[in-house]
């Protein structure tokens, strides 16, 4: 991803996918002096899942070839549907690239049943203020809910599938009860600091936590202060077929989304 450090916890050699999530990048933090661009993803092709971008520091302009154009702050997400094919660039945004800072956030791809993997494209700007919180422990943890509904707070992303996101910050001491419905799969990714599982084991930065669909809750406690970013999602039992920008149920399928996208069928980017 352009210039920035990127860490891969999904997928690994030992985990291919978390159904229905495919890939998870950690881009950063990492400090950008001003008139630089630590990103500089020229127009792509993607099509078959859903890109997310969750960014936690900096500013990213979007812009892809269905007209969509969109400028990503600390705390906003941009919910992108590839669906049948799009093209699309982020880049960092003007503000920042006037400023510099600290760029860091999360890339993830989700993907879509056979039913939706040709629908039409689409794009959600989700601003952090349209993103309801949840507060536990008396303020010590503060849980943002970015998709799916959770202790009745509904996130305002729509999903192909059902799906929970969910952004959790916590302050030193501060103690969680995470409830995910029994049939999803589940995973915790640790951006910063420390926490405890389920009153037990121990993890820090950057570690990824895969948990096995057999119960309906978990618990965190931090020991130090911490960002986690927490997915569940009802699993999607169908093949996969992955070549770079693409994800799709067979080979023949990625041919044809090479072909599609060789022929202009994805749109046409205009910077």
């Amino acid at each position: 991803m352009g210039h920035l450090e990127v860490k891969q916890p999904l997928p690994t050699v030992k985990v291919e996918q978390i159904s229905p999530f495919l890939l998870l990048h950690h881009f950063g933090p990492m400090g950008v002096e001003a008139g630089s661009d630590p990103l500089d993803l020229g127009p792509h092709p993607h099509r078959g899942f859903e890109p997310v971008t969750f960014l936690y520091q900096g500013g990213i302009r979007h812009k892809d070839s269905r007209e969509n154009e969109g400028v990503l702050q600390g705390g906003d997400v941009q919910w992108m549907t590839a669906g049948r094919g799009i093209i699309h660039s982020e880049r960092a945004s003007k503000a920042f690239l006037e400023s510099g800072g600290v760029m860091e956030g999360i890339q993830l791809w989700v993907n879509l049943p056979k039913q939706y993997k040709m629908a039409q494209p689409g794009y959600q700007d989700i601003k952090s203020h349209q993103i309801p919180v949840l507060t536990e422990d008396d303020g010590g943890v503060s849980i943002k809910v970015v998709a799916g509904t959770y202790k009745g707070a509904k996130g305002p992303a729509r999903t192909f599938t059902p799906i929970l996101a969910l952004q959790a910050q916590f302050q030193s001491g501060g103690y969680a009860s995470i409830e995910i419905p029994g049939h999803f799969n589940a995973l915790a990714y640790i951006l910063n600091g420390e926490v405890t599982l389920n009153d037990n084991f121990s993890y820090t930065a950057e570690h990824l936590l895969h948990f096995r669909n057999d119960g309906e809750s978990f618990t965190l406690r931090a020991k130090a202060a911490s960002q986690v970013l927490i997915l569940a999602g009802e699993p999607i039992d169908e093949p996969v077929a992955s070549w770079g920008p693409y994800v799709m149920n067979t080979q023949t399928e990625i041919m044809e989304a090479m072909r599609d996208y060789q022929m202009g069928k994805m749109g046409v980017y205009v910077d």
